[in-house]
């Protein structure tokens, strides 16, 4: 291969007195040309690449037809209306539909017109209580920042100016009169690129601009996060404010008396805490505090203090998600990353664990109080998400909306299995592939991974999976430990000084499947995007033996500056910085992929996948490591960027861009295996 030119710079930080060369942090500079050439130059050596592989339109076609089929959410109520999101198959963007009972449903918001390219999306969307103003945010180009729209929900006239520079934010509404939302000022420098680290929470009074917009909670106190939403009764105000993604103040305010300040409940960020639901004085609280397992708690406004809380549903061995509906609460508990729930009356009585459709991952169960009927919907690894309509008062469920998908998930199978990490822990993996597959261990496999943040990676279907599926791979999920599959526990030790346990347990992962003969080194890609892109990155440099392919999309991968960009201070629960202390400096240092890329090794094929609107982990980091791996790599196997413009992190990403990307993975991922021929991979 024959790559760009990266020039190398002179830049050299000193940590503790430790000097680190940075040769590549003009590449940080997302707004010079320099920057912009270099992004051309790789784009135009990848696709060169690309378009040498004999059966790359081959699986573009197939997946484009897989993709083409009918997609909806579950139904909600505002108003007069049922309101759901639908995709006739190839559409970039999910459709927003409105229908009354008995009559046909009419488009009411299409983003698919926002912008040509089908670049800008559709994201929060807010209604007021009565359901006659919806309040919308819009994403161009897949940033984080957004635009905030007003309408009239029945004429869908614009009702003001739109408001702008929104990010991280919810839209809730207090009555008819205005909505809350969260943002930061705009930073000095790039706003896709310059840190953003104190969120405010505003109020937003229709009829008024938005620089009279009153700050509610931020100006004087710095938050990274902060969030604010009323309670369903019109109640109540909640804000909660962290300065990470774990742990959170919570305050509370009665809306009832205008003068009223808001209440403080929790003014430390050592637990997670979100009120769930109100009625009258009492309030109810998930939280992990003394129950890392999360548990629901109940108090009364006037008697805040912890030691007036009382259990409403207790903690158990498995990790608990909450969600109301109906006059109820829902308990999804995942036991192994698969679902459990069960329905509990407004007293805390357990009414009855509800029968779902199979083994996998449900979702909804949510909806308003006065509700007589819920959706929620079922899916696993095999199995397209389904819809089911749910009765609350005998718990019966009927099939509401099942997509007809063009994909015979009979002919599939998946596992789970326990395999033992480094340091003896257990570990759960889901592995799926055709019935029949011999264990030979030439069968291409993605290992895909993320461990991190308390997220929990639990069995769904989609339709880049079943592509690779249809072509005889093997697609295994592993359950790392720095994700929430097993509460907080598992979450912390996966950070901070105990961040190599997740790369040990995918490390562990991928030998599993090399033992027992699912694949081997030659025929194994490792995958992960943001914090699995970290993963990937971290576990192709301490490992570069132990697979053929790399994937790491969006990745973290610059561990010593992450939290120099954007909202990545925000991260430090989990990773630490280098600032932080020598010891924390040595432990990063030393795990970083960017830092880890040795001249003479033999890396596996890596296509590094990022978006050039990505203002969440800067596309700095990928180019970064790019550039080291390409001046370092020793061997034939190709380091190639794959840089999408109009894109960031992914959410609203259109879906011919996405049918785009996966074609190029896949194809690049075969043919790297050492597979010529897709017609005999897919017989076999």
């Amino acid at each position: 291969m024959t790559y760009p030119e990266t020039t190398k710079g002179t830049t050299i930080d000193n940590y503790f007195g430790n000097e680190v060369a940075d040769p590549y942090r003009w590449l940080e500079d997302d707004r010079s040309s320099k920057t912009e050439d270099w992004v051309k130059s790789q784009n135009k050596v990848t696709q060169g690449y690309l378009d040498h592989i004999p059966y790359r339109d081959q699986i573009k076609d197939r997946m484009t037809k897989l993709w083409n089929y009918e997609k909806y959410s579950s139904p909600t109520r505002h108003g007069d209306y049922d309101y759901f999101y639908k995709n006739d198959g190839l559409q970039n963007q999910y459709v927003l539909y409105r229908q009354k009972e008995n009559q046909e449903a009419e488009v009411f918001l299409d983003p698919n017109t926002f912008s040509k390219d089908g670049t800008t999306s559709l994201s929060t969307v807010s209604f007021t209580k009565d359901g006659s103003k919806v309040a919308y945010a819009i994403s161009e180009g897949g940033s984080d920042w957004r635009k905030v729209i007003v309408i009239d929900a029945l004429s869908k006239e614009v009702l003001e100016d739109t408001i702008s520079d929104v990010k991280f934010s919810g839209l809730s509404w207090y009555k008819n009169e205005g909505f809350f939302y969260s943002s930061y000022d705009k930073p000095d420098g790039s706003e896709l690129s310059a840190k953003t680290d104190q969120h405010k929470l505003y109020y937003h009074k229709l009829g008024t601009p938005q620089k009279m917009d009153e700050v509610y909670f931020g100006i004087d106190t710095k938050r990274r996060y902060v969030f604010g939403y009323v309670t369903e009764d019109e109640k109540y105000l909640v804000v909660t404010g962290a300065n990470s993604t774990s742990g959170n103040e919570l305050y509370v305010k009665d809306l009832s008396n205008p003068k009223n300040e808001l209440k403080c409940i929790v003014d430390n960020f050592n637990n997670d805490h979100a009120v769930i639901h109100s009625r009258g004085d009492e309030l109810f609280v998930s939280t992990d505090l003394n129950a890392p397992n999360k548990k629901v708690i109940r108090f009364n406004f006037n008697k805040s203090e912890t030691v007036h809380w009382k259990d409403f549903i207790a903690e158990t061995d498995n990790v608990l998600s909450i969600s109301t509906g109906a006059g109820y609460f829902f308990a999804e508990y995942m036991i192994d990353a698969i679902s459990k729930v069960y329905q509990y009356d407004m007293r805390g009585k357990l009414v009855r664990e509800i029968a779902l459709p199979g083994v996998g991952s449900s979702s909804g169960f949510s909806g308003k109080i006065k509700d007589k009927t819920l959706y929620y919907s079922f899916t696993n690894y095999i199995t397209p998400s389904s819809i089911y309509v749910y009765d609350p008062s005998d718990g019966s469920s009927k099939l509401f909306k099942k997509p007809k998908v063009g994909f015979d998930s009979s002919n599939y199978e998946s596992k789970q299995v326990f395999y033992t990490s480094k340091d003896g822990t257990k570990v759960p993996m889901i592995i799926t592939y055709k019935k029949g597959t011999k264990l030979d261990g030439n069968n291409p496999t993605i290992l895909y991974g993320y461990g991190g943040f308390n997220i929990s990676l639990t069995p769904s279907f989609s339709i880049v999976n079943a592509s690779w599926l249809e072509m005889g791979g093997v697609y295994a999920v592993a359950n790392l430990r720095g994700g929430g599959e097993y509460g907080k526990a598992w979450h912390d030790a996966g950070t901070q000084l105990k961040k190599q346990n997740v790369f040990d347990d995918f490390i562990a992962a991928a030998e599993y499947l090399i033992k027992e003969n699912y694949t081997s080194s030659k025929f194994l890609a490792i995958r992960g995007g943001s914090n699995g892109g970290l993963l990937v990155g971290a576990t192709m440099t301490q490992r570069p033996d132990l697979m053929q392919v790399a994937l790491p999309a969006v990745g973290v991968l610059d561990m010593l500056r992450y939290h120099t960009f954007t909202a990545g201070a925000g991260w430090a629960y989990d990773y630490g910085t280098s600032e932080q202390s020598e010891e924390m400096f040595d432990y990063l240092y030393n795990y970083s992929p960017v830092h880890n890329v040795k001249k003479g090794t033999s890396y596996p094929a890596t296509l590094v996948t990022t978006g050039d609107h990505d203002d969440r982990v800067v596309p700095a980091h990928s180019f970064k490591f790019a550039a080291e791996l390409q001046d370092k790599q020793e061997g034939e196997n190709p380091v190639l960027i794959r840089i999408e413009t109009q894109a960031g992190h992914g959410a609203g990403t259109p879906v011919s861009k996405t049918i785009d990307q996966y074609a190029d993975i896949f194809s690049f991922t075969l043919y790297n295996m050492g597979i010529t021929d897709l017609n005999s991979q897919v017989k076999n």
